[in-house]
């Protein structure tokens, strides 16, 4: 089952007069359960490709399907509604509030579900912390951890919500190459044991080499793609 679809996509962007086309006709589809990196350098279109699926942004031409919604003519709160409910997010910058310890940023995205009681909402953290190996931080702040140990929190963060898609952005980008190997393996043991679907940006061949399927964007041209 196609969990994203791309359909001839465009992406343009006005900057002063000029017209910016960040993406030309792309089209692929991304399976349910598949580990899937975009591979290119920096302006490549890679982020911009990830805005698109995660209804951050809209192309200018072309359709976007996520979980079999056309996301042609969405409002806003339809957007919301699907990214809430369908859209987990990992940033190379973390976004873990400083205030929060360990276990209230997991549990953060789970306060905007009404129909998860607090027992289910504690079940669900302690169960993600355990599978990111994050049982002796729990009390811990972000200023306290690693870079290594806050990217853990930050995919136990945007497992919390059980979606259907983690977009990852550079996640590994900020960590050094052993670390950032640790966070890659551990997306994929996470990915194998509840089926989600990890798509993932980088430009590291040794992050993208661990991907089972690579999307090869340059200048906004999907150029290829290669099964691993």
């Amino acid at each position: 089952m196609d969990v994203v679809t791309i359909k001839t996509v465009n992406k343009e962007y006005n900057l002063g007069k000029t017209k910016v086309r960040a993406l030309h006709n792309i089209s692929t589809q991304i399976k349910k359960g598949e580990f899937v990196t975009i591979a290119g350098s920096s302006g490549s279109g890679k982020t911009t490709l990830l805005n698109l699926i995660g209804c951050l942004d809209k192309p200018s031409a072309g359709e976007i399907y996520v979980s079999g919604k056309n996301t042609d003519n969405m409002s806003e709160k339809q957007f919301d509604k699907l990214r809430l409910r369908t859209i987990g997010f990992i940033f190379q910058s973390f976004n873990l509030i400083p205030v929060l310890n360990v276990y209230e940023n997991i549990e953060l995205p789970l306060l905007i579900h009404p129909d998860i009681s607090s027992k289910e909402r504690r079940e669900i953290v302690l169960h993600f912390v355990k599978e990111t190996g994050l049982e002796h931080q729990l009390k811990q702040k972000p200023s306290e951890l690693s870079g290594g140990q806050r990217q853990r929190v930050a995919v136990a963060r945007a497992l919390a919500t059980k979606p259907e898609i983690v977009l990852a952005d550079e996640p590994t980008a900020n960590l050094d190459s052993k670390t950032g190997i640790e966070i890659i393996e551990l997306m994929h043991k996470i990915n194998k044991l509840e089926n989600t679907t990890f798509i993932f940006s980088s430009h590291d061949p040794k992050i993208i080499s661990r991907a089972n399927r690579v999307l090869y964007l340059e200048d906004g041209h999907l150029i290829r793609e290669e099964q691993l």
